[in-house]
């Protein structure tokens, strides 16, 4: 069992610190052993130690609200869900203490480093109809990048490659020769202070793609700190957002057929906290 908790937990995780101090359980509150003989199918308990997160004090902008959806305008830096070391600093945790929601649950993904528009359903219920929109692609989202101009690049042009991520490695990468399974139209949109605003319109939905589809085209979105090199930023440094704003969504609602829009309240650059 020890072997098998050091390779499905992160890291950080004090594994045999917390196999010796008996933090690991099972169904029935008995304390598993390093030696105890692997079975599958059973369940392990453990609390984890929360170390002070840094607040990101940013306010979640709610852009919409009514029964069945909570719109809001994520700053950069707030992770979506509780996860790792970010957990009381999340959407989830925060709105659902603010709004008085405790359901409330992200029906997509946005990285914590990505601001902008992130959809949560209000009610477990609610949750299936608007999931499978985006599990179908029926969701139309535009994003907008602010990147360096390079005269060579024609544009607007199609990325299209295959994209791969190891679990626990920073980076995704492009699988020469892979099928296809990711694509973005990319788009430059205007210019600022000697930079490209760039629109990009995602047809698939793969881990970093457009942070890894634009570094690919040798304009790599500004302070991204992980292309197109991996830079070590500490965690509670929130001087530099990455510039990267998922900026619309248009679908059909699956519940009652009207057609929806939304819009950050954001606008590149975007600022950063001293």
């Amino acid at each position: 069992m020890g072997a098998w908790l050091r390779d499905r937990l992160p890291e950080h995780v004090d594994v045999p610190g917390m196999l010796a101090d008996g933090r690991f359980v099972d169904a029935g509150g008995r304390a598993v052993r390093e030696d105890d003989p692997f079975a599958p199918h059973q369940y392990v308990w453990f609390h984890r130690d929360l170390r002070d997160e840094p607040e990101v004090t940013a306010p979640i902008h709610v852009v919409h609200r009514d029964e069945r959806l909570v719109v809001v305008d994520k700053p950069a830096f707030l992770s979506s869900i509780p996860r790792g070391r970010h957990v009381m600093q999340s959407v989830v945790v925060r709105l659902r203490a603010e709004l008085g929601l405790p359901e409330l649950s992200p029906l997509h993904r946005l990285d914590r480093v990505t601001s902008g528009l992130l959809m949560l359903a209000t009610e477990q219920r609610w949750r299936g109809p608007y999931q499978t929109l985006f599990e179908r692609r029926e969701v139309s989202k535009t994003y907008w990048a602010l990147a360096p101009l390079r005269e060579e690049l024609e544009l607007p042009v199609v990325v299209r490659n295959h994209i791969h991520k190891e679990r626990g490695s920073w980076q995704a990468e492009v699988v020469p020769d892979a099928p296809v399974n990711a694509e973005t139209l990319v788009e430059l949109e205007s210019e600022v202070d000697g930079r490209g605003i760039y629109r990009l319109t995602p047809r698939t939905g793969r881990t970093h793609q457009l942070r890894l589809h634009l570094a690919g085209l040798g304009i790599p979105i500004v302070d991204d700190p992980l292309y197109p090199v991996v830079r070590d930023v500490e965690v509670d440094d929130f001087r530099h957002p990455l510039q990267l704003l998922a900026g619309r969504v248009a679908f059909t609602d699956p519940v009652d057929g009207s057609a929806r829009e939304f819009r950050s309240v954001r606008r590149l650059p975007l600022a950063g906290a001293g």
